[in-house]
């Protein structure tokens, strides 16, 4: 995994502006330790950092075709293409000839056999950049679930890009600007495609691509969610399930770094982990999981955690033969200054929805990246195969509204309690959800004669798909890149995708529980307890300690007349917060006034924010 970023100028020479590149892929330092690349043309930049995973010694990038006495397509690549042996192979077989064994190089080569239409015959996780000197056109790809993250920001001459908005704040003509709709997708929980928050700045849609010429910019779909007609029965779904996992996971043990899993003990990680212990071929196969100090003799079950995960890690571990490791992390670490820098670093934005989750992946990410440079995660099966509860709730699969934001859910990601009411109402978040809301209906692809249960089923699944997931692969992606570590996520493959995706809904939930599908497909890798146990989300801390923490940093801006964030605040509101009773046990949906009033106050501060209400 690695960090790209470039500058295309038509208006200028930017070929001896080296600065101005080296500074911005010194911000992605992070996300590629190995080794650093720069390459620069009369109209065009490009800048890598790279984490080496596959062909240690001959990925390096930019890499460049080098054509007849000149050069002609340069590639700037962040991600893995897991089919790229087959696709060497065919492209071998129309006479290329290659130099290193990367996929790096078989992605060069596939743009230059096929063009444009070469993304969908990728199957993996990317984001990438080709300058084609034949036509001076740069081409932005963004692979199909949105795994991997790609920002640009048009300019009258051209475009900037890069891995994350840091790479292109750091372009000297850039400054952080954001107004009214950028500052409610802060403070609701709704991923708008294409949005990003800064003024002027944008996110590659996944499944698409960008091209920027002297003609302009346009933007064309290479992927998206289709209704196709399911004609397998039960049996056969359940099969091909299982098929396109053991594939799935196979072609994603591939690497010539040291591999691990995640492993948390629900029936997703189990899965993966299952799956990867089959798959490997010798010595166990590492897994960790996090936990809390204080979580064996203070945890208190809610309504959505039952248990703590730590019991059923181990079972799975000792069942596929795992070499599993316990990461225990404690509330002072979760509020080191340091650490917490280090978080809003990597986010370039209020990590505010999911509280402590934040710190605790990344210190997660930073303990496994000491064992391992590669992790299969879980994530995108819930949203894949109906896992979470409002898939079951007749009150949210009812609602006119995110399933997520519905009564029993929309708790945990309530975050503007502390706000001036006033700038609140001015940003009409309610009509701003709702909007976002009924445009995402809008693209629902659907059946003929599809209606009923099975079309808004349908509908939940496009929403979790392309709207929902896609917030838990920005804070994989940011915490494990923070610390240079690749995470795999095989529920995103898209032939998974597509094939369940178009499964009906009683057949999703066949036997009457969350994720039937799946856990008839992987019933004979798991142990019972495992199989049966309900869905438990990411642990988060129920430490007063950290509560305690947040509430000191909250009294330091409210005494604090110059900290950014005081003219968006409701000072009495925060001022009855810290003056009310503090709980012996902390829930993370009764910190998120807390949590988001903070992250605020430093991302004001630290990226100097000038905010146009």
């Amino acid at each position: 995994m690695c960090g790209i970023t470039g500058w295309v100028n038509f208006g200028h020479d930017v070929s001896e502006q080296y600065e101005e590149i080296r500074k911005m892929t010194d911000t992605l330092a992070c996300r590629g330790p190995d080794a650093e690349g720069m390459w620069t043309a009369r109209h065009v930049a490009l800048g890598h950092r790279r984490l080496a995973v596959i062909d240690l010694d001959g990925g390096r990038q930019p890499m460049t075709n080098e054509g007849p006495g000149h050069e002609c397509v340069t590639l700037t690549f962040c991600g893995e293409v897991y089919n790229f042996s087959e696709l060497r192979t065919e492209l071998t077989s129309h006479g290329h000839v290659f130099r290193t064994r990367s996929d790096t190089e078989v992605v060069l080569r596939a743009y230059i056999q096929w063009g444009r239409s070469f993304a969908e015959r990728l199957n993996g996780m990317f984001a990438l950049a080709i300058w084609d000197s034949r036509n001076e056109e740069l081409t932005l790809v963004r692979d199909r679930m949105g795994v991997k993250p790609l920002y640009y920001f048009p300019t009258p001459d051209g475009v900037l890009f890069g891995s994350e908005p840091k790479a292109i704040l750091a372009h000297p003509r850039i400054s952080a600007r954001v107004d009214s709709d950028g500052l409610r997708e802060v403070l609701d929980m709704v991923k708008t495609p294409e949005a990003a928050i800064y003024s002027g700045m944008y996110e590659v849609r996944p499944g698409h691509l960008v091209r920027v010429s002297r003609k302009g910019l346009t933007k064309h779909c290479y992927w998206a969610l289709e209704a196709r007609e399911h004609t397998d029965d039960l049996r056969t779904t359940i099969r091909t399930v299982r098929e396109l996992l053991e594939d799935t996971v196979q072609r994603q043990m591939v690497a010539e770094v040291p591999l691990s899993t995640l492993l948390s003990g629900g029936l997703d990680s189990s899965a993966i982990t299952a799956l990867g212990a089959q798959t490997r071929g010798s010595g166990p196969l590492r897994s960790f999981s996090v936990d809390f100090s204080e979580a064996a003799t203070r945890f208190q079950a809610d309504a959505v955690r039952g248990a703590v995960d730590a019991p059923y890690a181990r079972e799975l571990a000792r069942h596929v033969g795992a070499e599993h490791t316990e990461i225990i992390l404690d509330s002072a670490e979760l509020l080191s200054p340091a650490v917490r820098a280090a978080v809003l670093r990597a986010t370039d934005l209020p990590p505010a929805y999911w509280g402590d989750m934040w710190p605790s992946l990344y210190l997660l990410f930073a303990a496994v990246k000491q064992h391992t440079t590669v992790a299969l995660s879980g994530e995108s099966a819930d949203e894949l195969f109906g896992g979470y509860r409002w898939f079951h709730n007749p009150g949210a699969v009812q609602a006119d509204t995110f399933p997520w934001l519905t009564s029993g859910s929309a708790r945990y990601f309530g975050g503007v309690q502390l706000l001036d009411r006033g700038l609140v109402e001015k940003l009409d978040i309610p009509g701003h959800r709702q909007a976002r809301y009924h445009e995402a209906l809008g693209e629902v692809p659907v059946l003929p004669g599809e209606e009923g249960t099975e079309r808004r089923m349908r509908e939940m699944g496009y929403l979790n798909l392309t709207r929902f997931v896609q917030t838990l692969l920005d804070r994989k992606d940011r915490m494990s890149m923070a610390v240079g570590l690749e995470v795999r996520v095989p529920f995103c493959d898209h032939r998974l995708v597509e094939y369940v995706f178009n499964t009906p809904w009683a057949m999703k939930a066949f036997d009457g529980r969350e994720k039937s599908l799946l856990r008839a497909a992987t019933a004979d890798l798991l142990p019972t307890s495992i199989l049966e146990r309900v869905k438990t989300p990411y642990p988060t801390t129920q430490d007063p300690a950290y509560e305690s923490g947040l509430r000191a940093e909250m009294a330091e801006i409210v005494r604090d007349s110059n900290a950014p964030v005081r003219p968006l605040l409701d000072l009495k509101k925060a001022q009855a917060v810290l003056s009310r009773p503090q709980s012996t046990t902390s829930r993370s949906y009764d910190r998120g006034g807390l949590e988001m009033a903070i992250w605020l106050n430093r991302w004001l501060g630290s990226y100097d924010v000038t905010l146009d209400l």
